[in-house]
């Protein structure tokens, strides 16, 4: 076949470049009009609406912010420390038998409170009985001895005085009566510590305090050797208790210490809301824990309750000192930055000012001003975060108390609203 007489395939491509050529410019008409990237001089009606917004969004930023503000009072601050500490008790013995022998009787129960000198228990006293009458008889013995030998001794005297006796015989027999003093003190001796052994069968508290649960029981051999012993006996009035300050504090304490005034420490339980007891500081370490940095107090408490016992875990809450005529403020309304601490006062105009403070000391929710702010003051507590020096505010509540709201402040709500229904 000819080339002349061969079919056309570019007949068909031909067909479709108009319109394919028309629907790029349709394209790229509408994507000029709208497109977002397209400058505002080239755009007015974009230009405006961009200035519309603008100026609603500078209206928004000048709007007053609300805040919650507390009016600042005057008064006296106490200032307290507070650590953790453990009881321990003054005295602390446990009653040990000093002889061997059968326990015959227990005259205690557990848990009682007992004097000094209340029998507690006593060991068959038979045989030591039988010691002490060997040591009386044997006394006698020795006594009779040595008044025999007194009454020769004061014949011979006689006797040599009249030359019928040699001197000799006189001075042995001298010598005798001391021989026999000697062996009456140590008669005496040995009849003392029979006495002595005999009340060893009786045990007695060494110390008033509370006495624990029973070691032994009554039929029992005990010895003067025994580990547990029979009972232990804890002093519980008074009572200590060792608590831990940090070194930063320490020297505080030392001053009002050395000022040999009155240190109050309060005892409170593990959870520090129940008050147990009542005391004050008795004495301080003389060197500070190097693997905590702190240093060891006691406190010592009469507790005439009994509500603290050895070893018991408590919190110490021990007051150092009073300010007095200082302004009151909740900690809630200190702010802190790289320059130290500050707080937001709200002037007459309903602007805030930023002012520096100086801090006194803080408890509960509470804290001491001691300078740059005065009685009477309103500072703001809740919404500071933003807020500059000089900001406007709108007082929401003052005190815990709702304050009315500001009609700008009441027409900005209103207006989004207003601008979401139309959306």
């Amino acid at each position: 076949m000819s080339p002349l007489n061969r079919p056309s395939t570019a007949t068909p491509f031909r067909k479709f470049i108009l319109p394919i050529s028309l629907l790029c410019l349709a394209i790229a008409t509408t994507g000029y009009f709208y497109n977002p990237f397209h400058t505002d001089s080239e755009n007015p009606k974009a230009k405006e609406r961009n200035k519309e917004r603008g100026n609603k969004r500078g209206r928004d930023d000048d709007a007053p912010s609300a805040v919650s503000v507390e009016t600042t009072s005057q008064g006296d601050f106490p200032i307290y420390l507070n650590g953790l500490g453990t009881v321990t008790a003054l005295r602390t013995v446990v009653v040990k038998p000093r002889v061997d022998g059968e326990l015959v009787k227990v005259a205690f129960t557990e848990g009682q409170l007992v004097k000094e000198g209340d029998l507690l228990a006593e060991i068959d006293p038979r045989p030591f009985q039988v010691q002490l009458q060997q040591a009386q008889g044997q006394l006698l013995r020795d006594e009779a001895l040595l008044k025999n030998a007194e009454i020769d001794h004061s014949r011979y005297q006689t006797l040599l005085e009249q030359d019928s006796i040699a001197a000799q015989q006189t001075a042995t027999q001298q010598t005798q009566v001391k021989q026999y003093q000697g062996t009456v003190e140590m008669g005496k001796a040995l009849l003392n510590n029979a006495k002595l052994q005999l009340s060893y069968a009786h045990l007695t508290a060494p110390i008033s305090g509370r006495i624990g649960l029973r070691q032994i029981d009554q039929g029992n051999i005990v010895h003067a050797n025994d580990a547990n012993g029979l009972v232990v006996i804890t002093q519980l009035q008074p009572i200590n208790v060792v608590f831990s300050l940090p070194e930063d504090k320490i020297q505080s304490v030392v001053q009002r210490f050395r000022s040999n005034q009155t240190v109050n420490v309060v005892a409170f339980d593990r959870a520090g809301k129940t008050q147990l007891a009542s005391g004050k500081l008795l004495a301080l370490d003389n060197q500070i824990d190097p693997s905590t940095g702190t240093l060891k107090l006691k406190a010592q408490f009469d507790n005439s309750d009994n509500s603290l016992f050895a070893n018991q875990f408590v919190n110490i809450r021990m007051h150092l000192d009073t300010l007095h005529n200082v302004t009151l403020l909740s900690s809630a309304a200190i702010q802190h930055d790289s320059q130290g601490p500050f707080v937001y006062v709200v002037n007459p105009d309903q602007t805030v000012q930023q002012r520096r403070v100086t801090l006194g000391g803080t408890e509960g929710e509470k804290v001491a001003i001691l300078s740059n702010l005065a009685a009477n003051e309103s500072v703001v507590i809740e919404g500071v975060d933003r807020l500059r020096d000089g900001s406007k505010v709108d007082v929401a509540q003052k005190d815990g108390v709702a304050v009315a709201a500001n009609r700008d402040a009441q027409a900005k709500p209103e207006g989004q609203f207003r601008k979401r229904d139309k959306r």
